[in-house]
């Protein structure tokens, strides 16, 4: 495996190991074989839930607590930890057997997932729960800001049109500025130009729509704390 992508990722995670064995584990795939990410995986689920389960307790002081469930439902989901592994580029990073190199699991959703969450234990493991955690919230910034208990439901393109139609502004203009990587396996890089933000905001996806809803996120991010 190069290392590049994975010293990008590091960069993406924000984080230095100190032991680099538990890095290298929590992006080890079971069909490597018995030493596999499998039980960082189980160990990063439960903080994930905490963790968020914790930010959305305080940022919602006054929601029932099915409302708060349904937040975090949407922000652990298996689509979301995905979304953000493609950003943070960890297919490229991951360790996998034979077959799963061959059906290109590197691209699976669920494959993924996985590795975000054995990352996030594996952080815990190497540090401590408040290391862990103000990294895993710096991962969720845009998406725990552009959470919301009436519009829980709502992608971020919709939140975002929304909050500019309330306001009188027109709508926000989306254009592809760069494609990378093989057709089976493109990024897309995405300017959004928004009246109420002096900068576009770039953001990337492993689709046009995704990169979208990604750059709406941050959109609203920036808006909510101008």
């Amino acid at each position: 495996m190069n290392d590049i992508p994975r010293q990008r990722l590091l960069g993406w995670l924000g984080y230095q190991f100190n032991d680099a064995r538990l890095f290298e584990l929590a992006l080890t795939h079971r069909s490597c074989g018995s030493l596999n990410n499998e039980r960082l995986e189980f160990l990063g689920d439960s903080l994930l839930n905490a963790i968020v389960a914790e930010a959305l307790f305080h940022q919602f002081p006054d929601a029932r607590e099915g409302e708060l469930s349904r937040l975090r439902a949407q922000l652990v989901k298996g689509e979301t930890l995905a979304a953000i592994a493609r950003e943070f580029e960890v297919g490229e990073c991951l360790s996998l057997g034979e077959g799963e190199l061959k059906s290109g699991g590197f691209r699976r959703a669920s494959i993924l997932a996985d590795a975000l969450e054995a990352l996030v234990a594996a952080i815990y493991l190497d540090s401590d729960y408040a290391t862990c955690r103000d990294h895993l919230l710096t991962w969720y910034g845009s998406r725990l800001a552009g959470a919301s208990l009436s519009k829980s439901h709502k992608d971020p393109k919709t939140q975002l049109q929304e909050f500019l139609q309330a306001r009188g502004q027109p709508l926000p203009d989306y254009e592809i500025t760069d494609i990378t990587g093989q057709a089976h396996a493109q990024t897309f890089v995405i300017t959004c130009r928004v009246s109420l933000l002096p900068e576009p905001v770039v953001t990337s996806g492993n689709s046009r729509r995704h990169a979208e809803k990604n750059a709406a996120a941050m959109a609203l991010s920036r808006l909510k704390s101008s």
